[in-house]
């Protein structure tokens, strides 16, 4: 009779951490962000395992992630996830609550980076404002801005009209 071998503990990212907060306009380059995401925490180990493991297939996969220190606890220079690895550098500059994402298909994606503190409702909104085509505020104006402004109807839809800030308009008109 053997002796049953405890399982090692698993990683903070492999245990049910809820669905991936993320989200993509595609193509590409359609705006000053390609999209959002809005992590749990702020390990960047866990996290980007995170990432890594539930990053949308059609998109490709991970290969690169570039971020800025300020908005993590931890430096590390690659992630292992799935048998291998993903290497992580700092961005040049600490322009905060952004990462760069490079992928298999040769394609970067610039996502904001939510601060994980926020409530869900400047969260969502946040995420909904830069996967919005043609985007061109920098993250932290956009999360100034969503964080500043009153909470908005989820059916609304953010637009930039190149005006001096966002803006939204109503994806249904008023009754009346």
């Amino acid at each position: 009779m053997s002796t049953p071998t405890p399982s090692p503990p698993a990683s903070p990212a492999a245990v049910d951490r809820g669905p991936l907060r993320l989200r993509v306009v595609t193509p590409a380059g359609a705006g000053h962000l390609d999209g959002g995401w809005w992590p749990r925490g702020r390990d960047l180990a866990t996290e980007v395992e995170d990432l890594v493991d539930h990053f949308p297939a059609h998109l490709g996969r991970i290969t690169r992630v570039l971020y800025s220190p300020p908005d993590w606890d931890g430096a590390v220079p690659h992630v292992r996830v799935a048998g291998r690895q993903v290497e992580t550098c700092s961005l040049p500059h600490d322009d905060t609550h952004h990462v760069d994402v490079l992928t298999t298909d040769r394609t970067t994606l610039r996502l904001l980076v939510v601060p994980p503190d926020f409530n869900d409702a400047d969260g969502e909104e946040a995420l909904l404002a830069a996967a919005t085509p043609g985007n061109s505020h920098a993250a932290e104006d956009l999360l100034r801005t969503v964080t500043d402004e009153p909470d908005v109807d989820p059916r609304d839809r953010w637009r930039d009209d190149g005006s001096a800030g966002w803006g939204y308009e109503t994806a249904e008109p008023p009754p009346g």
